[in-house]
């Protein structure tokens, strides 16, 4: 356990460390923690620190900086989050597609880092279906979900088809298997579709593929602001570091786990960079909350930036962030 002492000055380390980016040495440490200590008293306690794997002393400097055992003490101890004045947002309802896309840039632009979002897991259901001819043997299938989303998929097929037939198709669809789920309708089509005609029957079979594949994509994570960390210096000094952090984004399965895992907490969560397997990368931290339709968890959404980042104002930003969303799907239903 830390005595009072050890815990202000660890507290101030990381917030100094948080500000400037550089090595905290005993004397700025000394004027930053308000102690009257002497510097070989705080050398001492910095020491002591130092062997709790709280913090670290980089190869090119006399200075401490924290470490992510440091980084989640702080955070779950010492972090106070006052309530700062951030800039006015909102989010108005629309398509929830959108929502979440405008929610992902929201996130990036306040906190000057990458928003991230996982979409709302659908339902796999669909309310209407419209096909569009836009070449020989090649069709817009419009998908439209109980809760006015809206999903396109491309589709081609062997046979080509007038526009009748698409009328046709879809007009069937509509009538008999509307309101039912996307598997439901795949197996009422196994038994019907022989007594349909051929092509109109392979057609509604290649729409309901593509339907699976458009609500399939319950997860998917929409990204925004990756270049904000071309401008950190603990990326941008490092590329290697920044090539790790893009492939992260790109592959979005890890992300997926972790946002996953927050939507099964209440409220703000932090995870921070090399502490678990979740997050394998000590330059990162993701401050992240799970976002409600009417009173249901349907999704997470949060901050992904270095693990110097400013918690107290993450944390307001993301859960700010969170009710807009939350209301604005709400709202939209």
């Amino acid at each position: 356990m830390l005595d009072d002492r050890a815990k202000l000055l660890l507290k101030a380390l990381v917030e100094r460390y948080i500000a400037d980016g550089q090595p905290v040495g005993s004397r700025t440490l000394s004027r930053a923690s308000g102690l009257e200590l002497s510097p070989a008293t705080i050398r001492n306690v910095m020491s002591d620190l130092e062997d709790l794997g709280l913090i670290a002393s980089p190869h090119t400097s006399a200075g401490r900086v924290p470490t992510a055992r440091g980084y989640r003490l702080f955070v779950d101890t010492m972090l106070t989050v006052q309530r700062e004045r951030l800039p006015a947002a909102s989010l108005a309802p629309d398509q929830p597609q959108r929502v979440i896309t405008n929610a992902a840039h929201l996130l990036s632009n306040l906190s000057q880092f990458v928003g991230v979002v996982m979409a709302p897991r659908r339902n796999s259901v669909f309310r209407h279906i419209e096909f569009l001819r836009l070449s020989d043997r090649r069709y817009l299938v419009i998908i439209v979900s109980p809760d006015g989303d809206v999903q396109n998929r491309v589709v081609f097929t062997e046979g080509d088809y007038t526009q009748q037939q698409l009328v046709e198709a879809a007009n069937l669809l509509n009538a008999h298997y509307a309101g039912l789920t996307i598997e439901q309708v795949r197996e009422r089509l196994k038994g019907e579709v022989d007594k349909l005609r051929g092509e109109i029957g392979q057609l509604m079979k290649t729409a309901v593929d593509a339907s699976t594949d458009a609500m399939s994509q319950a997860d998917e994570v929409v990204i925004s602001g990756e270049r904000n960390l071309l401008a950190v210096s603990d990326f941008s000094s490092d590329m290697s570091q920044l090539r790790r952090a893009f492939e992260l984004f790109e592959k979005k399965t890890q992300l997926m786990r972790l946002l996953d895992i927050s939507s099964q907490a209440e409220g703000v969560r932090i995870f921070i960079g090399g502490e678990s397997q979740v997050v394998p990368f000590e330059e990162l931290s993701i401050v992240s909350a799970p976002y409600e339709v009417d009173g249901q968890v349907v999704g997470t959404l949060g901050v992904i930036g270095p693990t110097r980042m400013p918690y107290d104002r993450m944390i307001q930003i993301v859960d700010i962030t969170a009710k807009l969303v939350s209301n604005a799907l709400s709202h939209n239903k």
